[in-house]
Formats: C-alpha cells, sequence, structure tokens
C-alpha cells in the first residue's frame, strides 16, 4: 500500500513527463528479482518428480480450463461496465493489476504461513513502478485502488495465518509445504519472464500447479511407506 500511495502520488505530481526507459529499467530489475526469487523457492525440494507432475499436470488443466482467457476476459468486462466514470477506470484499472495474480495469492500465503514476505516485497515495488504510470494516466483514481488491496490481499494473509493455526502441524519444511512452495516457485518465475517480456508459458495457467503439488506430495509418500 505504500509504494502505491508513493507512486501514484509521483505519478499525479509527474503526469506523463516520467521516460519511458526509466519506467522499462525499474520493471526489468523487478523480472530479475522475481526470477531469483521463484529459482530460490523451487529449489528448496528435493522432490522433483513431485514438482514436475505438478508442473505438467497444472499447466495442463490450466491450459484446459483457459485461465488466461477467462481472467483477462472477466477483466476487460468490468472495465467495460464502468467507462465514463472519471475515477473508475483508474479505480477498476490499478485493483484488477495489483490484486489479480500469482504474485498476489503466493506472497499472501507466505506471509501469513510462514511469515515470509519476500514474493509480496517484490510485488509492492513493482505496484509502485505500475501506480506511477497509471496515475500519471488514469488521475487519482488509481489511489482509491488502496482499500481494495488492503482487504483482499490482507485478506488472503488473514487465511493463510488461520490456516497455520487450525492445522497446528503445519511446518515449513514438511514436505507437502516444501512441495506447493516449489510449485509456487515454478510459478513465480514463469511470472518473471513475462514481467521480461520474455513469455512462453502462462503463470495463471499453471496456479492449479499449487494445489497439485502437496496432493501428489502426500501420494506418493503414502505410496512409498
Amino acid at each position: 500500500m505504500g509504494t502505491v500511495l508513493a507512486g501514484g502520488t509521483l505519478g499525479l505530481l509527474l503526469g506523463g513527463r516520467l521516460p519511458e526507459r526509466v519506467r522499462k529499467a525499474a520493471t526489468s530489475g523487478v523480472g530479475l528479482v522475481t526470477l531469483i526469487l521463484g529459482l530460490r523457492m523451487a529449489l528448496e525440494t528435493e522432490d522433483v518428480l513431485t514438482l514436475l507432475l505438478a508442473v505438467i499436470l497444472g499447466g495442463v488443466v490450466g491450459a484446459a480450463l483457459r485461465l488466461e482467457e477467462r481472467l483477462d476476459r472477466g477483466s476487460k468486462r468490468v472495465e467495460r461496465w464502468f467507462r465514463g466514470y472519471p475515477l473508475a477506470e483508474g479505480f477498476l484499472t490499478a485493483s484488477l493489476l495489483f490484486c489479480v495474480g500469482p504474485m498476489t495469492l503466493l506472497g499472501a500465503l507466505r506471509d501469513g504461513m510462514f511469515g515470509d514476505w519476500s514474493i509480496l516485497g517484490a510485488k509492492a515495488i513493482l505496484d509502485g513502478i505500475s501506480s506511477v504510470a497509471l496515475a500519471a494516466a488514469l488521475g487519482p483514481g488509481v489511489l482509491l485502488s488502496l482499500a481494495v488491496l488492503l482487504v483482499y490481499q490482507g485478506g488472503i494473509t488473514v487465511v493463510g495465518r488461520l490456516l497455520v493455526a487450525s492445522i497446528g502441524t503445519l511446518s515449513a519444511s514438511s514436505p507437502e509445504v516444501l512441495a506447493f512452495s516449489a510449485a509456487g516457485g515454478a510459478v513465480i518465475i514463469a511470472l518473471g519472464f513475462e514481467i521480461l517480456g520474455w513469455k512462453r508459458v502462462s503463470a495463471v495457467e499453471l496456479l492449479p500447479s499449487l494445489a497439485l503439488a502437496p496432493l501428489f506430495s502426500w501420494l506418493l509418500r503414502s505410496i512409498v511407506l
């Protein structure tokens, strides 16, 4: 919220005077750091078979469900509903950009479950950079997205903490959690490529792997035992 507030305010003050090459350089830096975060998470597990199965089948499920296409179509439909309202376009565009995506879900869950806010830190920087350009183009409505960011992202963090409290025995070193983190690392790597403009696979369509990875880890351990 702090980076969006600072970036949005700066964007309102600068208008369109911020050079495109500056925004591109900053975004590229965030993309590289995102790749590093994803690699770090993916390397937390030694169970490569579970990771392989989860990513492959998760990608197949995501592609079959056309998750990215549905998300994009839904976002555009919501934007069309509010066209013509002075603050609404900036508010909706910023809210969708800041709250929809793998980094929000995975980052807030890891923050709530384990206190690891590194993904949210990278996302905060990226949101701050984006808010400069958005506020310059769409006006003060961008700052209204702070409320949505607080409720949505904060809500996912609270859910993560409640999940840990209810399960009790969950630990960051359990096989299921390591499998979840490794699959999340694969999603974050895909997102890093998207940020850098090297998109080869959709990060959104890999999201089902987050649910499949812990399941496969548990099944494979049960078979072996």
